[in-house]
C-alpha cells in the first residue's frame, strides 16, 4: 500500500489514517458494495468520536501534567494574612474578601486534593505490642455515615469468641469486601471486646460517627461468591420486625405488608433470607424470615377463619383468631350454595339482558334446608385449608400484543354487585368483554337456545365430564346439575375477548394457570351504614324456586355480607390482585374498567411459572 501523504514533519494519527483508508483501499476493491460499505464504515461518527477521544487521552498521558502548585490553600491563606494589614484599601479589601469565600477555599482544598493525588484513606499504622505467636489479624478501618454498617455479630458457644454472623448485602460492610462472615472481632475503636456482650458492642457502633477502626482475626478463605440470579417473591402475610421474637436483630429486620415485591439478595441463612423491596434505591438489605421457617411458624399459629353461628336466625360472627383446626366451620360451607340467581337493584337495573349471563352458580342460605348438595369444585376444600401462603416466586408479565387476554375472576359475597359490573362491563364493549355459557343437565325450556342460554347435555354426560374434571365448578338442584367449564372460557378467550368470570374464592386456586393467567378482583361492600343508604330500594332473588322471586335486602343479608366479605379476605386475601368496593356503582365500574385496562397494557407481577409458557 503506498504511503499516506502526510506534511512535513508531521506524523498521522489514528483519526488521519482512518479517514484516509478509503481512498487508499479503492484500487483493490472490486465491487461498488465493498466500496460503499467502507466509506460507510470509516465515515461513521460514532467512530470518529471514538477516535478523537483516544487520541486526546493518549496526548494526556504523553503530556504528564502536573500542577503548578499543591498548596493553594495554604498561600491563599497566607495572602489573606498579608493583606488583612493594608484592609484599608477599598481594592485589598474586596480581594480579601473573596479569598476569604467558602467556595473558594473549598474549589482550592479540592485542587491540592488532585494535584497530590491523595485519594486513597490512609490506613493507622499497625500496633507495636503484636505478638509474634497473636493470630494473623487484619485491621479495617471504615466509614460510618447514618447508614448501619450493615452486619451482625454473635458469641461463639464454646470458644466465647465475637464472631461476625452476618453480612447484610448491599451495606456498607458488604460493599467494603474487608468483613466476612465468621471474622474473629477483636477491637473496635481500640476496645477490646473480648469481654463484652453482643449489645454492648452494638452500643459502641451506634455511637460511633466517621471512621470506624476495627481488629480482626480473619475465617477461613471462602472461595469468590457465585453471583446468584435475581429472584422475586410476592409476599403473602404481613411482617413487622420489631414484633417478632425470634428474629436475630430487630433492626437489621425489613419490614413488608401482604402484597410487597421482595428481591431475594441471599438464602445462605436457612432461617433468615435477606431481601429489599423491589425498586429501593437503599442497596443495604433486610432480613425476612425464609419460607419454610414462616410456613413452620404458621402450621402452629395459624388462624383459622370460621363463621359461628350466634342464634338461629342467619348471622354469623367471623372468628380470626382461633388456633384450633377441628370441628370448624368452613367458608365455602356457610356463604353460598348453587342456584340461578340475580342481583336486581332498582337504582342500578339497565334492563339489559344478556344470554348465559345472570347464573352464578350459588345457593342462598334459605334454601340450605331443601337442597343437600353443596356447591363443589373438581378438588376438595381441604386443599385451601391445608396450605399456608408465605411467598410466591415471581415475575414481572406484560401480555404481548395479540396473545390471549388474561383471565379476569370476580370474587364477593352474595349481593355484592358484581353481576351488575359485569353487565355494565358487557354493555360498554361487547366486542371486547365476554362471559361464559354454563352448562345444565335439566331439560331445555321453549324460551331457549341451545348454548345461547346453557349447553343443555345429558345427566350420564355430565356426570363423566364432572369425574374428568372439565369443570372447575358445579352443584345440583333439584335434582339437575349446573356448572361452569374449562372449556366455556378458553372459547371465550379464543375470540380474542376478555372473559369475565365470577366464582368462589376456593375456586380460585384451580384457574391459577400460566394457560388463563387469571387476575383475581375482589369486589368488596361498604360498611353497613352504606348499605342501608345504596341498597334500600335493591331487591335480590330468594332462590326458592324456579323462576326466582325477588325480595328487598334485610338487615340480615347486610350483616352476612359484611361477615362474608370479612371471612373471605382473611382467608383468601393473599390471592386478590386488586379490592374494589362497590359503595357507589358509576364509580365502583370506573376503578373496574380503569383496572383491567391495566392489566392488557402495562406489566404486572405474575407466578414466574406463568412467564415460561
Amino acid at each position: 500500500m503506498p504511503a499516506l501523504a502526510t506534511g512535513a514533519g508531521h506524523e498521522p494519527g489514528l483519526y488521519e489514517l482512518l479517514a484516509a483508508l478509503p481512498s487508499q483501499l479503492q484500487p483493490h476493491v472490486s465491487r461498488p458494495e465493498d466500496s460503499a460499505f467502507l466509506h460507510d464504515m470509516f465515515g461513521e461518527r460514532g467512530l470518529s468520536s471514538l477516535v478523537k477521544i483516544h487520541e486526546r487521552l493518549q496526548h494526556y498521558e504523553q503530556s504528564k501534567p502536573t500542577a503548578v502548585l499543591d498548596r493553594a490553600a495554604a498561600l491563599a491563606r497566607e495572602v489573606c494574612k498579608d493583606l488583612e494589614r493594608k484592609a484599608d484599601n477599598g481594592d485589598v479589601k474586596e480581594l480579601l474578601k473573596l479569598l476569604e469565600k467558602p467556595s473558594l477555599t473549598s474549589l482550592l482544598s479540592v485542587h491540592d486534593t488532585v494535584a497530590l493525588k491523595s485519594y486513597d484513606p490512609e490506613l493507622p499504622p499497625l500496633p507495636d505490642d503484636i505478638d509474634d505467636d497473636e493470630d494473623s489479624v487484619k485491621i479495617i478501618r471504615l466509614v460510618k455515615n447514618k447508614e448501619p454498617l450493615g452486619a451482625t455479630i454473635r458469641r461463639d458457644e464454646h470458644t466465647g469468641a465475637v464472631l461476625v454472623a452476618r453480612i447484610m448485602r448491599g451495606g456498607p460492610a458488604d460493599r467494603s469486601g474487608l468483613i466476612h462472615v465468621g471474622d474473629e472481632l477483636r477491637e473496635v475503636n481500640g476496645i477490646p471486646v473480648e469481654d463484652k456482650k453482643p449489645e454492648e458492642i452494638i452500643r459502641i457502633l451506634a455511637l460511633s460517627q466517621g471512621a470506624i477502626t476495627f481488629k480482626v482475626v480473619p475465617a477461613v478463605k471462602e472461595d469468590a461468591p457465585v453471583k446468584e440470579p435475581k429472584v422475586f417473591l410476592k409476599a403473602f402475610f404481613d411482617f413487622n420486625p420489631k414484633e417478632d421474637k425470634a428474629i436475630p436483630c430487630k433492626e437489621a429486620g425489613l419490614a413488608f405488608k401482604k402484597g410487597s415485591i421482595l428481591q431475594i439478595m441471599s438464602q445462605d441463612d436457612a432461617t433468615w433470607w435477606q431481601a429489599k423491596h423491589e425498586g429501593d434505591a437503599n442497596p443495604r438489605a433486610g432480613l425476612i424470615p425464609s419460607k419454610q421457617f414462616q410456613e413452620r411458624r404458621f402450621a402452629l399459629r395459624r388462624p383459622v377463619v370460621t363463621l359461628q353461628r350466634t342464634s338461629s336466625k342467619r348471622s354469623y360472627v367471623v372468628d380470626a383468631t382461633q388456633t384450633r383446626t377441628a370441628d370448624c366451620i368452613s367458608l365455602d360451607d356457610v356463604a353460598v350454595e348453587f342456584a340461578e340467581e340475580i342481583e336486581e337493584e332498582d337504582d342500578y337495573n339497565s334492563g339489559f339482558q344478556l344470554a348465559g349471563f345472570r347464573r352464578s352458580f350459588r345457593l342462598s342460605r334459605r334454601t340450605k334446608k331443601t337442597n343437600k348438595t353443596m356447591y363443589e369444585s373438581k378438588k376438595s376444600e381441604m386443599y385451601d385449608m391445608a396450605d399456608v401462603p408465605t411467598y410466591e416466586e415471581v415475575a414481572p408479565y406484560r401480555r404481548p400484543s395479540g396473545a390471549r387476554h388474561r383471565l379476569v375472576v370476580l370474587v364477593g359475597p352474595t349481593g355484592v354487585g358484581m353481576n351488575e359490573l359485569k353487565r355494565k362491563l358487557l354493555i360498554s364493549d361487547p366486542q371486547h368483554f365476554g362471559v361464559t355459557i354454563p352448562h345444565t343437565s335439566r331439560p331445555k325450556r321453549n324460551h331457549e337456545s341451545e348454548s345461547v342460554e346453557y349447553h343443555f347435555i345429558s345427566k350420564h354426560l355430565f356426570e363423566t365430564d364432572i369425574h374428568n374434571n372439565k369443570f372447575i365448578e358445579y352443584g345440583e338442584y333439584k335434582g339437575n346439575y349446573y356448572g361452569t367449564s374449562l372449556d366455556s372460557i378458553r372459547s371465550v378467550l379464543s375470540k380474542s375477548k376478555v372473559c369475565l368470570l365470577d366464582v368462589q374464592p376456593h375456586v380460585i386456586k384451580h384457574l391459577r394457570m400460566a394457560e388463563f393467567k387469571p387476575f383475581v378482583v375482589f369486589v368488596k361492600p361498604p360498611t353497613i351504614e352504606r348499605l342501608r343508604e345504596t341498597r334500600k330500594n335493591a331487591k335480590m332473588m330468594s332462590g326458592k324456586d324456579d323462576k326466582g322471586s325477588a325480595k328487598p335486602f334485610t338487615e340480615e343479608d347486610f350483616q352476612e355480607m359484611v361477615n362474608t366479605a370479612q371471612a373471605m379476605e382473611t382467608q383468601y386475601g393473599h390471592l386478590f390482585e386488586k379490592v374494589i368496593v362497590n359503595d357507589d356503582l358509576s364509580v365502583a365500574f370506573k376503578e373496574l374498567r380503569s383496572t383491567l385496562k391495566s392489566v392488557e397494557t402495562e406489566a404486572h407481577w405474575v407466578p414466574v411459572s406463568w412467564t415460561h409458557s
